[in-house]
């Protein structure tokens, strides 16, 4: 391994510091940058392999415990340097660069999740959590929704990404070539989920924070289901919403 980096105007540099700090970077590369020690062992776990493999100076012994082949580059940065890449508070001493797979289009028979617009990455990043524990295997994305690759849907996905299948920027054709079921949640009319029969495979219709489901895809969906809520809240979280829903499925099955 050659000696650690330690220009802020290295190409690779300036490469990682924009996939780390700008939410669709990731766009324009087809590559995405995982940082920390957890989403590299979540890609390594599903059989997948970095382009580049990159520590801080200090930590280049968690590059070596990963005994990764050859045609994976291994670079070092001088610690300084690595913090001021990073997206965190608290900078993580290693990372990847992950090549996206080409666009994939929409599978028509997996059991699956719609996102209508959601705009929170917090909330679509549980999503993408609850998704991969469920049982679902894809994911679409109708446009609007915020980026699935960008840092921060990444962390709060935990590695749930690298299990799925993803569709980003769908359109309201894309969610009607689904041939499952459609399911869309409400929070003031359809029947009850804890009375429900749910069919498996389905795909869950999860609208936008504050709109919910647009008009065009609420048309899709074959049922409509709201969640008990004996509090008296108006509504719930949709990635809480979301979690309820998708393991009332799986627990159904």
């Amino acid at each position: 391994m050659n000696e650690p980096i330690t220009s802020r105007d290295n190409p690779l540099v300036k490469q990682l510091r924009a996939l780390a700090q700008d939410p669709l970077a990731y766009r324009k590369q087809g590559q995405v940058w995982l940082e920390g020690d957890h989403l590299c062992r979540a890609l390594l776990a599903r059989g997948q392999l970095p382009a580049v493999a990159v520590a801080a100076a200090s930590a280049q012994h968690l590059l070596d415990a990963w005994v990764l082949p050859p045609s994976v580059r291994r670079v070092l940065l001088a610690d300084g340097l690595m913090a001021q890449v990073s997206g965190l508070e608290s900078p993580a001493p290693v990372g990847f660069v992950h090549a996206l797979p080409g666009t994939p289009a929409v599978a028509p028979d997996l059991p699956s999740v719609v996102l209508d617009r959601l705009q929170d990455p917090g909330n679509v990043g549980s999503v993408l959590r609850s998704t991969a524990a469920f049982g679902f295997r894809q994911v679409v994305a109708v446009k609007g929704t915020a980026g699935l690759w960008s840092p921060k849907v990444l962390r709060a996905g935990m590695g749930a990404h690298f299990g799925l299948h993803l569709v980003e920027g769908a359109s309201v054709a894309d969610v009607a070539a689904l041939t499952v079921p459609v399911l869309a949640t409400s929070s003031h009319h359809g029947d009850w989920l804890h009375r429900a029969e749910l069919p498996w495979p389905c795909a869950w219709l999860l609208g936008h924070e504050g709109q919910g489901v647009s008009p065009a895809l609420e048309a899709l969906a074959q049922r409509q289901v709201r969640i008990a809520q004996p509090g008296g809240e108006e509504s719930l979280n949709v990635a809480a919403a979301a979690a309820i829903c998708l393991h009332a499925s799986a627990t159904a099955r």
